[in-house]
């Protein structure tokens, strides 16, 4: 189980990051279209002066049910500790524990 404060900082950057996704989005689309050198120094310049954990590049995937960051399957948003317990209980439709 991951410590409580790094599942609650991740859920901060996740809102953060859906908080400033459209101010973002602007500011990119503007600075792409822009030709004055002047214009793109001062609108990169705004974009830099955004909270750091609102970049969706900080973000980091974790298990659903444990928090942890490792070993994590995207597919099923789990991470393989958790998974494969889930998988033994049949609690995951369609997933089966291969043998041969």
């Amino acid at each position: 189980m991951a410590k409580k404060s790094m599942i609650e900082r991740e859920k901060k950057r996740q809102r953060l990051v859906i908080k400033y996704a459209q101010k973002r989005q602007q500011l990119k689309t503007e600075l792409k279209t822009t030709s004055f050198l002047e214009q793109k120094v001062n609108l990169n310049r705004k974009l830099q002066q955004l909270p750091r954990n609102s970049f969706p590049v900080r973000l980091h995937n974790r298990c659903l049910i444990t928090g942890r960051p490792k070993g994590y399957l995207r597919d099923f948003g789990l991470s393989r500790h958790v998974l494969r317990e889930m998988a033994h209980e049949c609690l995951l439709p369609g997933v089966t524990k291969s043998s041969w």
